[in-house]
């Protein structure tokens, strides 16, 4: 199975947010190179919320590009295997912390505009549990790494973030 095939897949058993899942499963049946980013119409992105429920906090990224609190996402790769997968993949890589295990499917869908060439992410996004005693560690692609509180969210991060949250809460 190819990462499109597994993407496809877990678009069609998600069962939130209907019109951008759709919209979604469209952009990938009319472009079969839409998982990456040369796709010029947009891509697919997975991310994954980094969070730690024991202590009531998320693990924010202030991203180097954008200057905004993030969670933890990026493009897909040609050896990922699945959606899942990416996020796990940009979870650990941005976030330093290992043993990172993901809740079971997709938690949201986001669809943002960039700047072109390409003019759309779609991302997958994901929950990512954080392991006890975990220690972060900032990336080159982060300016800061920070724990926030989930009353802190709102706060530092936009509105996608803080939908993620609360679809992440909702789900634990």
């Amino acid at each position: 199975m190819t990462l499109h095939d597994d993407a496809v897949l877990v678009l069609k058993e998600y069962e939130d947010q209907p019109e951008l899942r759709d919209l979604y499963l469209e952009h990938l049946a009319a472009h079969p190179d839409g998982m990456y980013k040369p796709c010029g119409a947009g891509h697919l992105t997975g991310s994954a919320l980094v969070i730690d429920p024991a202590h009531g906090r998320v693990l924010l990224t202030l991203h180097k590009k954008l200057g905004m609190w993030l969670q933890m996402g990026g493009h897909c790769e040609p050896g990922d295997p699945t959606m899942e997968a990416v996020a796990l993949r940009e979870a650990t890589e941005e976030s330093g912390i290992a043993g990172l295990t993901l809740l079971p499917g997709p938690v949201m869908l986001d669809r943002h505009p960039i700047p072109a060439p390409c003019h759309w992410h779609l991302d997958v996004q994901y929950a990512a549990l954080a392991p006890a005693g975990a220690a972060e560690q900032i990336s080159e692609e982060s300016l800061d790494l920070r724990w926030f509180a989930y009353d802190e969210v709102a706060g530092v991060a936009d509105t996608s973030v803080v939908r993620l949250v609360e679809s992440t809460l909702a789900r634990l």
